[in-house]
């Protein structure tokens, strides 16, 4: 099975490749037309990204994390959700790698079989990095106007939060 894996990338650009030939494109020059665009979009997705990722590493280094997961701790108890894995709902809508750190951490302290550690990896897998989404496809696209896209999308991250924490709870809680 991992051979027939291990033969798809070059199946796939010979495939593409032949289908230029039939075609007569100039594979060449539509490769750097690519680039090219791709550059441009880039360069307009930095500035959003040059924001983002600063803010983010201030949030996790500062006791604002800790002290905002402290402060939720008994609202998360009371609708089912393990309080240990409060940074994680903080920090998944803004960071993909900083809250699988989060989650990480976790498992190692106790355990990938604990309601916590499953709880964890069941929020980290169904729910988005719903700030980092937003800045980079909106900034690639030019919208400039988010409207509802932030407020429906950390509403959808909450209801991965719940829902997974809730499921984790009934099967192995």
């Amino acid at each position: 099975m991992s051979s027939l894996f291990s033969l798809t990338a070059p199946v796939l650009i010979s495939a593409l490749c032949l289908y230029a030939l039939t075609k007569k494109v100039d594979v060449y020059a539509a490769l750097c037309e690519g680039a090219r665009k791709g550059l441009g979009v880039i360069s307009d997705m930095l500035p959003a990204l040059i924001c983002l990722f600063p803010a983010l590493w201030l949030f996790r280094e500062t006791v604002l994390a800790s002290l905002l997961t402290g402060i939720l701790s008994p609202v998360f108890e009371s609708v089912g959700i393990p309080p240990e894995t409060g940074l994680i709902m903080l920090l998944r809508p803004l960071s993909g790698s900083a809250a699988l750190s989060e989650a990480s951490a976790l498992i190692a302290r106790y355990g990938a079989d604990s309601l916590i550690g499953r709880t964890a990896a069941v929020m980290i897998g169904s729910s988005e990095t719903s700030f980092y989404v937003i800045a980079v496809y909106f900034s690639a696209a030019g919208v400039k106007n988010s409207r509802w896209a932030v407020p429906a999308a950390l509403a959808a991250d909450m209801a991965c939060f719940l829902s997974g924490a809730w499921i984790c709870r009934i099967m192995w809680g």
